[in-house]
């Protein structure tokens, strides 16, 4: 084997290689032997069939398989004799393939940074904590009053914001009925936004007994194709007006919610509002310890995998912001059953920086170009410095778990994989069944566990001293704390 090295610039490198024919043609000889020995052909006793006649059959596969095979060995022994770590997937380009010839090829790679350990004396950090205030439990079993509401009819009044109107609709295109244009007996609460946008609106002020035509338009990015877009009419018929009657905050109310008393629900909420808190504290600590490392560190970034980072941030935003545009009400059914309440502190998680271990999920330069077309160069600027941060924690987090040993366990990852299943009630089994078909899904549940593992070894290794603040301090924004720094995350 012939390498040459064609190019060194900063993490890319280039390699040609040239495999001797001779080298080739031993491995397909020495293959066709061992075919020979096993090979069953109509005519030939078994051990019997001739090594040309196996040639001419299979010669073309068994050669492929064999470059194929010598392809990885070489590739990797390229590295490995160089100490060359790759930060994505190698390309390879076969330059030369004729039969009686050196079989040549490009190997092309970017390769990992060299870091060091990190100087773990500068890393303080500041825990922020904060006890369960009584007020906040009185605040929500306020909204489960509100949201556990009854309605009740009322009579000789119109419809106002608030109200429950019972309602028969059919909607139509062009005077057309579409599907799922229709119901009956539908519960619709004025000013839920569950309906698309203006159509609640327009029966505010009616009264059981009135038939309305309420005119509205498809939003352009609307989930249904054949509807986006399209302008529609709804002949509307009110049956009932009902008015809000909120429950009282008493053990009825908890055992609305499956719990004895007022008491078990107040103790569930505590519990409840006690882990959120505790959530936010890691969050705020992971996020203070996650700029500290941002500043500390300073090396080029394989631009793969920046690439590819940028690709995925300008995606994400691209969907985030369609599904804006896109929040509307179903037409028939129009109940947007979604559970808007589940505020938990991951999502007020401001450590987005997603910088666990995924060197390899990078696919190198040669990835989709992100559609940042619609973006302003502001944009583009800002995501281009998110998907680098991004890049440069994850290749510290990853090397520090390196040089520490630090690794997840099958325990760890069961666990995590059991949290995941949580998710989805009635359908643990098939999530299950889902990983053991496809590991590369325990990989990326393994990610964020292994983060969070370096994320605890670089506390312990840290200096940390505790500070009791208010609930509203420790949930705001850090980027919005008075005399904060400017915005780091990009978010």
């Amino acid at each position: 084997m012939q390498v040459t090295e064609t190019k060194t610039d900063g993490l890319v490198r280039e390699f040609t290689v040239a495999l001797p024919a001779a080298q080739i043609e031993e491995k397909i000889a020495n293959r066709l032997k061992d075919l020979s020995r096993t090979a069953r052909i109509s005519g030939f006793r078994p051990g019997k069939v001739p090594v040309s006649l196996l040639r001419k059959r299979f010669g073309a596969a068994l050669r492929a398989e064999t470059l194929q095979e010598m392809l990885k060995e070489t590739s990797t022994s390229i590295m490995s004799e160089r100490g060359l770590r790759a930060a994505n997937q190698p390309k390879i380009s076969v330059t030369t393939d004729e039969a009686d010839a050196d079989f040549e090829y490009k190997l092309a790679l970017e390769i990992l940074p060299d870091i060091e350990a990190p100087d773990y004396g500068k890393i303080t950090l500041e825990r922020l904590v904060a006890e369960v205030e009584p007020s906040q439990i009185d605040s929500v079993l306020n909204r489960l009053a509100e949201d556990y509401k009854s309605f009740q009819a009322v009579e000789n009044r119109v419809a106002a914001l608030g109200d429950q109107v019972v309602i028969d609709f059919i909607g139509r295109i062009d005077g057309e009925a579409f599907d799922g244009g229709t119901a009956e007996g539908y519960d619709l609460e004025l000013g839920s936004k569950r309906f698309l946008p203006g159509f609640e609106d327009q029966l505010v002020g009616s009264s059981a007994g009135e038939t309305r035509t309420v005119k509205v338009t498809f939003p352009e990015a609307y989930t249904v194709d054949t509807l986006a877009g399209k302008d529609a009419e709804f002949e509307v018929s009110v049956k009932e007006v009902k008015e809000p009657k909120p429950s009282n905050v008493d053990d009825d109310l908890a055992k609305k919610l499956g719990l004895n008393d007022l008491a078990a629900l107040r103790s569930m909420l505590e519990e409840s509002e006690t882990q959120r808190l505790k959530a936010y504290t890691r969050a705020r600590l992971k996020r203070s310890l996650l700029d500290i490392l941002s500043d500390m560190y300073s090396f080029e970034l394989p631009p793969g995998m920046v690439a590819s980072e940028y690709h995925s941030i300008v995606a994400q935003a691209t969907e985030e912001q369609k599904g804006t545009e896109g929040e509307v009400g179903e037409a028939a059914s129009a109940d947007h059953d979604h559970d808007h309440s589940h505020a938990h502190a991951h999502e007020h998680d401001h450590d987005h920086d997603h910088a666990h271990d995924h060197h390899h999920d990078h696919e190198g330069e040669d990835a989709s170009p992100p559609v940042d077309s619609t973006l302003t160069e502001d944009q583009k600027t800002e995501y281009r410095g998110l998907a680098e941060r991004r890049v440069r924690l994850g290749l510290v987090l990853a090397e520090i778990s390196r040089q520490n040993n630090l690794e997840v366990t099958n325990e760890e990852l069961q666990k995590a994989m059991r949290a995941q299943a949580a998710r989805f009630p009635g359908q643990e089994t098939l999530l299950y069944e889902y990983y053991k078909r496809h590991p590369e899904a325990l990989n990326n549940l393994a990610g964020p566990v292994l983060e969070d593992k370096v994320v605890d070894f670089l506390v312990e290794m840290g200096t940390v001293t505790e500070k009791t603040v208010s609930v509203e301090e420790l949930t705001r924004d850090p980027d919005e704390d008075p005399g904060a720094e400017q915005k780091k995350d990009g978010e």
